[in-house]
C-alpha cells in the first residue's frame, strides 16, 4: 500500500489558502445532546455458526448496540468490522467505538485541511454524521470500516481501475497489482486492448499472443490469491473492444469452458464454486465485457460489415458481420452469462474529463467508470428512513443528509492511502467519489408505487436527480473553500457541458403525482445552483454518484432490498435471540395497502393471504390493478427482464458512474431475448448491461440432490466412476411399457367450474407410467389437445422421466379455466396443469419429494396445526393418502427487523404479523431466501455457497452476498 504524500501536500496547502470554510447546519441531531444518548442500547452475544457443519465460526458475547438494530445488523457489523483480535483486551465491543474510530478520523482530517468554518462547525459535522450512522440512514462502504482510524493503511476506496500496454512489463506489473488489490479484499477492472491480437506480428517477426492468453495467467493469479485473502473470491472485470481482432476468441472463452466443466461433471469431478477440480478451468474469476460503439451497433441494426482493427497501427485487419459477432455476444451470454456490454460512445459522452483520457474500463461490478489507474470511494443512503408518516418523500432532509456525506467522503482522500502511486495520484487529482441510495424497491411499495410503472421510474429518477445534483453543488461549494480537483481547468469546459446535460435531463422529467413533483423541483432547483456555482468555483470533485449493489453494508442498514433492486420476495426471514428464524411478511406490505386505500380489516386478510401462499395472487379484496405494486425479483408476479432495464434507463441520466446491477431472465429465455435486452439497453441509454440466465452456469452449488450423488459415488474408484459416466454418455434411452393389465386410479374434478377427469396406471412397481386426461366435448380442439399433451406424457413417463420433473415444471402455470377446485385436499389451482400435477404428485409421489416443493396433503396440514411437524409419526407406503396444496409458497429474503420484535413470546416458525405458523416443513432445513426457494418449489437457485457460514447466496446488483453472515462475492 502506497501513501501518495506528494498528492496530500498539494491538497493540504491549497486547503490552508482557502478563505474562511464550511458553516455546518444542525438538522438532525439534537443541540446539547450527544447522538448517543438519544438512543437505547443494549448488550448482545453475537454467535455465528456454519450452517453445514454445525462449527461455531464466530463468537463475541456482550457487544453493545442500539435496540433498533435487528440482530442480523449486529451479527454482521460485529463479525465485518469491529477491529481487533477476539479475545484480547483492543479487541472492539460496542458500536460507539466503531463509529467513533471513523467519525473523529474523518473529522481531524477536516479540521486539519480547513473544511470546517469554526471549530463549532466541526463538532456539529461529528455530531450529525454520527447521528445518520447510528441510526442507519447511510454506510460508507466497507473498506472505510475495515481500515479508518486503525494502525493498517487507510484504504477507503472499493473501487479500482487499472491500465496495461502492450509491453511484457506493463502486463506482469498489471498481475503484480492485481494481486494487492486482491490480497486488501477489493477489486478491479482493466481493458486489455491495447494488447495487441494474435493476428498481428510482434517486433521480432513471431506472432503475437494476444490478450486472451495473458488472461489465463492473471485469471490463476487471481485464483491463487483469493485462497488466503480477506474474501476468498477475487473481483475483477476485464473489458475488451469490439473491433480488437481476437474479439469473438474473448467472446466465447467462458462459454467454452462451462462446456468443460459440463464434460468434467459428468465424469465424476468436483466442478462446484470452491471444489477441488473447478481450478482446472480458466477464466473463472473475472467478469468479461465487450464494449460496444455506437458504430457498431448501427451496424448491427443495418445489417452491414464492422471492422476489427490493429492494436498497432489502426489498419482494417478483417471485415465481419456485424450481426454475426452480436449473435456470437448474445448466445455466450446465454450459455454463460457472459459478457456483458458496456456502450463506449454514451459513456465518454458522460465523460466529466476527456481531456485527460478516455473512460475504458470499470470496475468489477461496472458502476464505477472513469480514468484509467483511479479509484472511487462510496458510501449509500437507506431511502426508506426518508419516508414521511404520510408516505411523502422528504426531499429537503434528504438533500441535507446528501450534503453532509459528499462533505464526508470527499475529507476522506485527504487521509487515504492507496494500492499503487499512479491510483492515488489519479484519485488525488480527480477526487472520484460514488455517492447512492439502497432500498429503492422498498420505498416504491411503500409508497404504493410499482416497480415496473411509469409511477415507480419517475419517483426513483427524481431521488437520483436530487442526489446528484444536490452533490455536485456541495462540490462546487467545497471548491470556493478548498479548491476545485486539479485535473478541473483542464476540462472546465467539458465537466461544465455534463452538468448541463444532468440538468436538460431533469428538466425531461415529467412528474405524475404530488410526493415526486416535490423531489424534482427541488432538484431543479440544485441543477440551476450547480450550473452557476461550477461556472464560478468549479468543482471539487470529477464526478459524485454511482449506484452499488450494497450488499453488506444493505445489511448493516437494515435495508429490505439493495441498491436499485426490486423486493427479492414478499416473504422473508427474521433471526431470533438464541438462535433459529421465522417467517415474516414483509413490513412495507400494510403500509402500502393503506396507502392504497384498503381498511385495516382488508389489509389484515390480505397480509394472512400472502402469509399463506406467498404472493397477491388472488388475494382476497386485493385488486389486480394493485398487483404491480407487489412485483418482486423473482416468485409469482415476478419482474420482466425489460422491467428492470427500463428502471436503469429512468435512473442513468443522473449518475456520473452507471448502475450495478444483473437483468435476470428465466431458463427458458432465448437468444433473441438476450440479444433484445442488450440492444433496448443501448437505445435507452444505459453504459452497461450484463444478463443471467438461470442455471446457465453449471459451476455453482445446485440441489442438495447433486450433494448426495457426489456423497452416493465417494466410496467408488475413480475409474469405475468414469466408466459409468461413459456409458451413460453413450445410452440410448428405452421404454418400460406398462403391462397388459395395470392398476389405475380415476378421479373427477372440477377447476374454475370446468370439469374433468384424470385417469392415471402404474407399473408393477407403482411407479406412474401413464396418463389420461378427458375434458372438454368428444372431438373438440380442447379434448384432442388434452389426448396429445396425455400421449406426450405418459411416453415420456414411460422414457425414464421422473414425474417429479414433470411436477417442478408444470405446477403454478397460470391461464385459465382456473380458482376453487372441488377437491378437498387441492382448494385452489391456478390452471388445469396446476391441479393436474400436484394430483399426481400427491398419488405417486413419496412425502420427502413432495415436502422439498411444498406440496402437502389436507391431513398433513392438520397433523402441522396439531403437532408443529407435517411428517406422519408412520410414514405409510401409499402416496395417495398425503395429498394437498402447499401451506405457502414463497421466496423467503433474511432482513433485519427491529430487535424488540425478536424478543415477544411467539415460537421460533410463527408469523410475526399475525402468530400463523410458517412451514416448518422446508423452513426448518433453510437459512437464506435461496435456500428456502429451492426447498418450496423443488428448483436450484443459482448461486455460490458462503465460505464463512455455508449458506447459498443472493444476487446484490452484479454481485452477491450471504443473507446469513453479510459475505460478498467481491463487492463491497
Amino acid at each position: 500500500m502506497t501513501e501518495t504524500q506528494s498528492g496530500r501536500a498539494k491538497t493540504g496547502a491549497r486547503s490552508r489558502k482557502a478563505a474562511g470554510g464550511l458553516t455546518i447546519q444542525r438538522v438532525f441531531s439534537t443541540e446539547g445532546v450527544h447522538p448517543y444518548d438519544e438512543l437505547e442500547w443494549e448488550r448482545r452475544d453475537v454467535v455465528q455458526t456454519n450452517w453445514k457443519t454445525g462449527v461455531t465460526v464466530f463468537e463475541q458475547k456482550g457487544v453493545e448496540y442500539p435496540t433498533t438494530w435487528s440482530l442480523n445488523a449486529s451479527t454482521i457489523v460485529t463479525t465485518k468490522y469491529f477491529r481487533g483480535a477476539v479475545g484480547s483486551d483492543v479487541r472492539e465491543w460496542s458500536l460507539k467505538q466503531l463509529v467513533d474510530r471513523v467519525v473523529l478520523t474523518y473529522v481531524k482530517a477536516g479540521k486539519d485541511n480547513g473544511y470546517f468554518k469554526t471549530d463549532a462547525d466541526a463538532e456539529v459535522f461529528e455530531h450529525e454524521l454520527t447521528w445518520l450512522l447510528v441510526n442507519q440512514y447511510f454506510s460508507f462502504n466497507s473498506p472505510v470500516w475495515f481500515n479508518v482510524g486503525t494502525q493498517s493503511p487507510q484504504q477507503v476506496s472499493a473501487c479500482f481501475i487499472l491500465s496495461v500496454d502492450d509491453s511484457m512489463d506493463s502486463i506482469l506489473n498489471w498481475y503484480k497489482e492485481e494481486g494487492f488489490i486482491f490480497k486488501g479484499g477489493s477489486g478491479a477492472g482493466l481493458n486489455l486492448s491495447r494488447i495487441r491480437s494474435s493476428k498481428e506480428l510482434l517486433s521480432s517477426g513471431g506472432t503475437a499472443s494476444g490478450p486472451v492468453s495473458f488472461m489465463r495467467g492473471a485469471d490463476a493469479s487471481a485464483g491463487t490469491i483469493k485462497s488466503g485473502g480477506a474474501t476468498r473470491r477475487a473481483a475483477k472485470m476485464v473489458v475488451l473492444d469490439v473491433d480488437h481482432p481476437d474479439i469473438e476468441e474473448f467472446v466465447e472463452t467462458k462459454a467454452k469452458e462451462e462446456d468443460k466443466i459440463r464434460v468434467l461433471r459428468d465424469a465424476g469431478f468436483d466442478m462446484d464454486l470452491g471444489g477441488d477440480d473447478i481450478t482446472s478451468v480458466q477464466y473463472q474469476n473475472a467478469n468479461n465485457s465487450v464494449r460496444v460503439t455506437d458504430e457498431f451497433m448501427r451496424a448491427v441494426e443495418e445489417g452491414t460489415d464492422f471492422a476489427l482493427r490493429g492494436r498497432m497501427t489502426g489498419e482494417v485487419i478483417e471485415h465481419v458481420d456485424a450481426r454475426t459477432l452480436w449473435r456470437k455476444i448474445a448466445e455466450a451470454a446465454w450459455a454463460c452469462a457472459d459478457p456483458g456490454l458496456q456502450y463506449d460512445d454514451t459513456i465518454n459522452d458522460w465523460h466529466t474529463n476527456p481531456e485527460t483520457g478516455r473512460i475504458t474500463a470499470s470496475n468489477p461490478c461496472s458502476e464505477y467508470m472513469s480514468l484509467d489507474n483511479s479509484s472511487c470511494n462510496l458510501a449509500s443512503l437507506n431511502l426508506l428512513k426518508f419516508l414521511k408518516d404520510d408516505d411523502t418523500f422528504d426531499a429537503g432532509r434528504f438533500a441535507q443528509a446528501v450534503e453532509l456525506i459528499i462533505t464526508a467522503m470527499d475529507i476522506s482522500i485527504c487521509f487515504a492511502d492507496f494500492p499503487t502511486e499512479s491510483i492515488g495520484q489519479t484519485t488525488v487529482d480527480y477526487r472520484q467519489l460514488g455517492i447512492g441510495y439502497a432500498n429503492l424497491g422498498a420505498l416504491l411499495m411503500a409508497m404504493g408505487l410499482g416497480y415496473d410503472s411509469e409511477g415507480g421510474r419517475t419517483m426513483a429518477a427524481t431521488i437520483t436527480s436530487l442526489m446528484t445534483g444536490t452533490s455536485y453543488k456541495r462540490s462546487a461549494e467545497l471548491a470556493a473553500v478548498v479548491g476545485p480537483y486539479n485535473g478541473y481547468a483542464r476540462n472546465a469546459e467539458a465537466h461544465n457541458r455534463v452538468m448541463r446535460k444532468h440538468q436538460a435531463a431533469n428538466d425531461s422529467v415529467r412528474p405524475m403525482h404530488v410526493s415526486d413533483s416535490g423531489v424534482h423541483k427541488l432538484a431543479t432547483q440544485m441543477w440551476a445552483d450547480v450550473v452557476k456555482l461550477g461556472e464560478k468555483n468549479g468543482f471539487r470533485n470529477a464526478q459524485a454518484s454511482v449506484l452499488a449493489p450494497t450488499g453488506t453494508i444493505g445489511f448493516m442498514m437494515d435495508c429490505d432490498t439493495t441498491g436499485i433492486e426490486p423486493d427479492f420476495s414478499l416473504v422473508k426471514f427474521k433471526k431470533l435471540v438464541g438462535g433459529g428464524s421465522m417467517q415474516i411478511v414483509n413490513q412495507t406490505i400494510p403500509r402500502a395497502l393503506r396507502k392504497l386505500g384498503y381498511q385495516d380489516e382488508q389489509v389484515e386478510a390480505i397480509v394472512d393471504y400472502i402469509a399463506e401462499n406467498g404472493h397477491v395472487v388472488d388475494a382476497p379484496g386485493l385488486k389486480t390493478e394493485h398487483y404491480e405494486v407487489f412485483d418482486t425479483a423473482m416468485g409469482q408476479r415476478a419482474l420482466k427482464p425489460m422491467g428492470h432495464v427500463r428502471m436503469m434507463a429512468a435512473c442513468q441520466p443522473f449518475l456520473s458512474g452507471a448502475i450495478s446491477k444483473t437483468v435476470n431472465l428465466p431458463e427458458s429465455a432465448t437468444v433473441e431475448e438476450i440479444e433484445d435486452v442488450y440492444f433496448q439497453s443501448w437505445k435507452l441509454g444505459l453504459k452497461a448491461t450484463a444478463i443471467y440466465r438461470d442455471n446457465c452456469k453449471v459451476g455453482q452449488p445446485l440441489a442438495d440432490a447433486k450433494a448426495k450423488k457426489a456423497e452416493s459415488t465417494t466410496d467408488a474408484p475413480a475409474a469405475e466412476v468414469v466408466e459409468k459416466v461413459v456409458e451413460k454418455v453413450v445410452y440410448a434411452p428405452t421404454r418400460k411399457r406398462l403391462p397388459k393389465s395395470r392398476i389405475a386410479r380415476t378421479t373427477s374434478f372440477t377447476v374454475g367450474g370446468a370439469e374433468g377427469y384424470l385417469t392415471s396406471g402404474a407399473h408393477e412397481d407403482g411407479q406412474l407410467g401413464e396418463l389420461f386426461l378427458k375434458l372438454g366435448k368428444q372431438g373438440s380442439t380442447l379434448a384432442g389437445v388434452m389426448d396429445a399433451f396425455s400421449i406426450a406424457v405418459s411416453i415420456g413417463l414411460q422414457y425414464g422421466v421422473p414425474l417429479e420433473t414433470y411436477v417442478s415444471k408444470f405446477t403454478n402455470l397460470r391461464f385459465e379455466p382456473a380458482g376453487l377446485t372441488d377437491d378437498p385436499d387441492v382448494r385452489m389451482a391456478q390452471s388445469l396443469m396446476d391441479y393436474v400435477f400436484r394430483r399426481l404428485a400427491l398419488d405417486y409421489l413419496p412425502f420427502d419429494e413432495r415436502q422439498a416443493m411444498g406440496i402437502y396433503s389436507a391431513e398433513e396440514r392438520q397433523r402441522y396445526l396439531e403437532t408443529g411437524s407435517y411428517e406422519p409419526a408412520e410414514e405409510t407406503g401409499s402416496a395417495a393418502e398425503l395429498v394437498s396444496t402447499p401451506p405457502a409458497s414463497s421466496l423467503v429474503e433474511e432482513v433485519g427487523h427491529d430487535r424488540r420484535e425478536t424478543e415477544t413470546t411467539e415460537e421460533p416458525g410463527t408469523h410475526a404479523v399475525h402468530g400463523e405458523k410458517a412451514p416448518e416443513g422446508a423452513a426448518k432445513k433453510a437459512h437464506t431466501s435461496a435456500e428456502l426457494l429451492e426447498a418450496i418449489t423443488g428448483t436450484a437457485v443459482d448461486s455460490p455457497l458462503c465460505f464463512t457460514c455455508g449458506t447459498k447466496m443472493r444476487p446484490a446488483g452484479s454481485c452477491y452476498v450471504c443473507e446469513g453472515c453479510g459475505s460478498t462475492s467481491g463487492c463491497s
